[in-house]
């Protein structure tokens, strides 16, 4: 294998070396870089997090199976914890202070957390990495008895949000300060303001420098309600979807059954399938009130549309769903504005869709 001497040269050579599932080339390649002088930072982000977002595109394309996107995902992991055992990324004592990194209840998608524990680390801070799905109530004690600087709090799958709020009100009533970051939270960060969190980050590098400028230690009130943060939730429309939720699946399916005339030569996987992807897109919606923002749920709509159609599936199926759960939803207005955006937007994508976007969804594993 001939040397890269760019970033880039050695993004290609490791997603060669990853999705033929060569674990020992990927780490030699990493690992030889570094003595070759490549910083840590650089390797971390500019290639490895690169290859990452690569395989959830491809994924999402179907371009790689489940299996291989396991797989590559797999030695990508390994590959990050061989590298901060060299020589070059071990710190003296740690002289910034004490953080905790983790995840939101729920979600498994820790990649994104771990690059960003081992780039605070690289920067001088003592970094507890909690990993993927931390419940809050097992984060509130570990705070109690570490006393951190900040939580750092990660999410990628936007309907792990009331999750992540109950999380960072949890956070505040123990005066830590909370800065979020992942694909959840918005590209701009504007469900971190939504629900309060004190800061908010679009990547690794940017959470390590909103750490240097330094955190105002929260001081909330224990009994902090989601309604404090979000008045709209008063309409209980959130609430009343989110306990009807087998309920709407099951009807929505019976319906399609004799309203979408290509289930009728639907197997049972087929089938299965299809009640999962409608239980995502009223998760999505439920989503959408939670925070009363449709763009969520847009988002992933129009997503889960291009994904059917990499998949050989008509997304037609996606218009006469909304139909259904606008009925069945017919008393809830802030429901129903959302089903006839979510509506619109497939209208207008139909017209021209653009490239499918890197993976948000309930479903991806990149």
């Amino acid at each position: 294998m001939n040397r890269p001497t760019t970033t880039a040269g050695l993004h290609e050579q490791l997603w060669q070396a990853v999705v033929a599932a060569d674990e020992y080339a990927a780490v030699d390649l990493v690992v030889q870089a570094m003595d070759d002088g490549v910083s840590g930072e650089d390797l971390l982000l500019d290639v490895i997090a690169r290859v990452q977002e690569r395989i959830g595109s491809e994924w999402a394309a179907d371009r790689l199976t489940v299996a291989q996107e396991h797989a590559a995902t797999a030695i990508n992991e390994r590959v990050v914890t061989a590298l901060s055992h060299h020589r070059a990324m071990r710190q003296g004592k740690p002289s910034r202070g004490r953080v905790t990194v983790c995840c939101v209840d729920g979600e498994w998608h820790a990649f994104p957390a771990r690059l960003v524990a081992e780039i605070l680390q690289l920067r001088g801070w003592q970094v507890d990495y909690l990993g993927a799905q931390t419940p809050t109530p097992h984060l509130i004690a570990h705070l109690h008895s570490t006393n951190p600087a900040a939580v750092l709090l990660s999410g990628s799958i936007p309907t792990h949000l009331p999750n992540a709020h109950r999380a960072v009100t949890a956070c505040q009533a123990t005066g830590v300060p909370v800065v979020a970051g992942g694909r959840a939270f918005g590209a701009d960060g504007r469900y971190a303001r939504v629900l309060g969190a004190d800061g908010w980050a679009p990547d690794a590098r940017a959470a390590a420098a909103l750490l240097e400028e330094g955190l105002t230690r929260s001081v909330t009130s224990a009994g902090r309600q989601a309604l404090d943060d979000l008045p709209h939730l008063a309409d209980q429309e959130y609430t009343m979807v989110v306990q009807a939720r087998p309920r709407l699946v099951r009807q929505t399916v019976l319906d399609l059954e004799t309203r979408f005339s290509a289930m009728a030569g639907y197997d049972d996987e087929q089938r299965e399938r299809t009640a999962e992807d409608i239980a995502h897109i009223i998760d999505f919606l439920a989503t959408a009130l939670y925070v009363d923002d449709a763009e969520v749920f847009l988002t992933f709509l129009t997503w889960t549309a291009h994904l059917l159609e990499a998949r050989k599936v008509p997304a037609a199926s996606l218009l006469v769903g909304l139909d259904i759960l606008a009925e069945q939803l017919h008393d809830f207005p802030r429901a129903l504005r959302i089903l006839t955006a979510g509506r619109s937007a497939l209208h207008a994508m139909a017209a021209g869709p653009p490239a499918l976007a890197e993976p948000a969804a309930a479903g991806a594993d990149a």
